[in-house]
């Protein structure tokens, strides 16, 4: 049985769905329309956020316990092994499931992971994500009246999304609440800058596509990137012009578009050709490159 908040729906390839760090499954809602048409999809709760289990008596929050869950979650529903689409810390996750020989293929969107240990990158995260809990701890009630409207709605989220106001005000109360309510989001902040980025993801043999925000604020490509590419060298690199750090939201119709198409043909073993090089995303001419 799902844990509270997770959810199930579609039929088809299996596709685990694994949102960020304080947030929540329904930040996948914006895709879900086109993405059960073709899949039997799991949007898991991350163990110890909002709607999600509690980890293990004992156990301390870090990313590898996360992982661990997932796994849980996985064999509760019967998955031995699933494509796997990741956000933020969701795509180190996937990262680390695939090294686990869990994913038929992975999709991470800015996943985190990629600074440098010590570096002055890791120094502005840990500074971002106390401000931001700061500040959505004293805003929050009041947050319903201020994200009912667009333009604050963007500004609000401006750190998370570039067009926050494309998601509804529902949908924007519920990231503001994750962040607030996480029960282990000051555990696994120390937890995470304790035990440093992944110095590896060894044995991953399934397809991997980067897929990165242009206008991602939290997690910007140029400084956060080269240590994920790093560990993967065999990934696909997609930009998403544009596009802010939770693209879900940001572009749902070409997120939607860029999982499935990247499920499809790597099951067909097609993607991008025999090079690896050279594919065109439909419609938007976003180039997917090694």
């Amino acid at each position: 049985m799902c844990a509270e908040g997770a959810f199930r729906t579609g039929s088809g390839e299996p596709l685990v769905l694994v949102h960020g760090f304080s947030c929540v499954p329904h930040v996948w809602r914006p895709i879900l329309g086109d993405l059960e048409g073709a899949f039997d999809v799991l949007a898991v709760a991350l163990a110890g956020h909002v709607g999600g289990d509690c980890l293990p008596e004992g156990v301390p929050a870090s990313v590898a316990a996360l992982a661990d869950a997932v796994e849980r979650d996985m064999d509760a529903a019967g998955l031995q092994s699933a494509h796997i689409a990741g956000n933020s810390l969701g795509g180190w996750i996937a990262l680390e499931l695939a090294s686990r020989g869990r994913a038929r293929s992975v999709v991470a969107l800015s996943p985190a992971g990629g600074w440098e240990p010590g570096s002055g990158q890791e120094r502005r995260l840990k500074a971002l994500f106390r401000r931001n809990h700061a500040i959505s701890t004293r805003m929050f009630p009041y947050a319903r009246g201020l994200l009912s409207r667009p333009r604050l709605r963007r500004a609000v989220l401006s750190s998370a999304m570039a067009r926050a106001d494309r998601i509804s005000p529902s949908e924007a109360l519920e990231v503001i609440e994750g962040s607030v309510r996480c029960p282990i989001y000051f555990d696994l902040m120390e937890a995470i800058e304790r035990e440093g980025p992944p110095a590896a993801f060894a044995g991953i043999a399934c397809p991997v596509l980067l897929a990165w925000g242009t206008k991602d604020r939290i997690l910007p490509a140029r400084g956060c990137s080269q240590g994920i590419r790093n560990l993967v060298p065999s990934a696909y690199w997609m930009d998403l012009p544009g596009l802010g750090h939770m693209p879900m939201g940001d572009d749902p119709e070409l997120i939607a578009r860029v999982i499935t198409d990247f499920i499809l043909q790597t099951a067909r073993g097609a993607h991008c050709g025999a090079h690896g090089t050279g594919a065109q995303t439909p419609e938007r001419g976003v180039a997917v490159v090694r």
